[in-house]
C-alpha cells in the first residue's frame, strides 16, 4: 500500500471539511447529493464523448496503482544486462538464447532474441524504438484521460451552481431561504473544483510520471541491448547506462 498516497487524499479531504467547521459553518452544508450528481455525472459522461468506454476503465484500473507500491526494477535491470554482456562477450551472442529463459523482464528478453535473430543493429533500433513509441502513447492515454476530467469537472461546477441559483431566484421572495440557497448553490462548484484539483490532476500528473519511468527503463534496456549486440566491453555498459539513468532522472526532476 501507497501510504503518502492515502494520506494525501485523506488529509486533503479532511482539511476540507475541518475548514467549514473551524468557520463555524455546518459540515451538512457540504453534502448535497444533487451538486454530486450534476458534477460526477457530467463530468463522466462527457467523458465517454471523448473517450470510449475501454480506455475509461483501463485508465481507471492503471490509476489504481498509484495506491499500490511498485516494485522498482531499474537497478535489477541494470545487474541482469550487466551479467548478459559479461555471458555474451565470453560465449558470443548466440550464446544468449541458451540463459533468455532465466530473464524475466519480458521486453529485455524480446529484443536480446531479437538480437540474435536479426544480428542488425540499425534494424534492431528501429523495431525496439518503435515499440517504445507505441507503448508510451498507450500509457499516456490513461494520463490524458484524467486530465479531461480534470478539466470537465469545474465546469459542471459552474453549471451545478447556475441551476442552483436559478431556483434561488425563483423564489427569491421567500428571503428566509435565500441565503442558504445561494450557499447550496456554490457547493456544486466546490465539488468540481476540488474533484479536479484535489483528486482528477493529481492522478493525472502521478500517471504520467509512472509512465516516463516505464519508457525510461524500457530506453535503459533499448541501450544495453544495442551494447550487447555491439560486443562492448561490460564495464563500459555499465557506465553508459547508469549515466543515461542520471542524466534522464535529473532532466525529469526538472520538468
Amino acid at each position: 500500500m501507497n501510504l503518502t498516497a492515502v494520506f494525501a487524499l485523506l488529509t486533503g479531504l479532511v482539511m476540507v471539511f475541518a475548514t467549514q467547521a473551524f468557520e463555524g459553518g455546518s459540515i451538512l452544508v457540504l453534502i448535497q447529493p444533487t451538486a454530486f450528481f450534476i458534477v460526477v455525472g457530467g463530468t463522466f459522461c462527457a467523458a465517454l464523448l471523448n473517450f470510449n468506454y475501454a480506455t475509461i476503465q483501463n485508465a481507471f484500473n492503471n490509476a489504481k496503482a498509484i495506491f499500490y507500491k511498485e516494485e522498482n526494477k531499474t537497478i535489477k535491470v541494470i545487474d541482469d544486462i550487466i551479467q548478459l554482456s559479461y555471458y555474451a562477450r565470453k560465449n558470443g551472442i548466440f550464446a544468449l538464447q541458451n540463459v533468455l529463459s532465466g530473464v524475466r523482464d519480458n521486453f529485455l528478453s524480446r529484443g536480446l532474441q531479437l538480437a540474435i535473430d536479426l544480428n542488425n543493429p540499425q534494424l534492431l533500433y528501429d523495431v525496439l524504438s518503435a515499440g517504445i513509441s507505441y507503448e508510451e502513447e498507450e500509457e499516456l492515454i490513461s494520463s490524458r484521460v484524467f486530465e479531461a476530467l480534470g478539466g470537465y469537472a469545474p465546469t459542471f461546477g459552474v453549471i451545478g451552481a447556475v441551476m442552483g441559483l436559478i431556483q434561488v431566484m425563483s423564489n427569491i421572495q421567500d428571503i428566509r431561504i435565500l441565503g442558504t440557497g445561494i450557499a447550496t448553490a456554490f457547493v456544486a462548484t466546490l465539488y468540481g473544483v476540488g474533484l479536479a484539483n484535489l483528486i482528477l490532476l493529481p492522478i493525472a500528473g502521478n500517471l504520467k510520471q509512472k509512465t516516463r519511468e516505464k519508457i525510461l527503463l524500457k530506453e535503459v534496456m533499448l541501450q544495453g541491448i544495442m551494447s550487447i549486440l555491439m560486443q562492448e566491453n561490460p564495464a563500459i555498459i555499465e557506465e553508459k547506462l547508469v549515466a543515461y539513468l542520471k542524466f534522464h532522472h535529473k532532466n525529469n526532476s526538472r520538468t
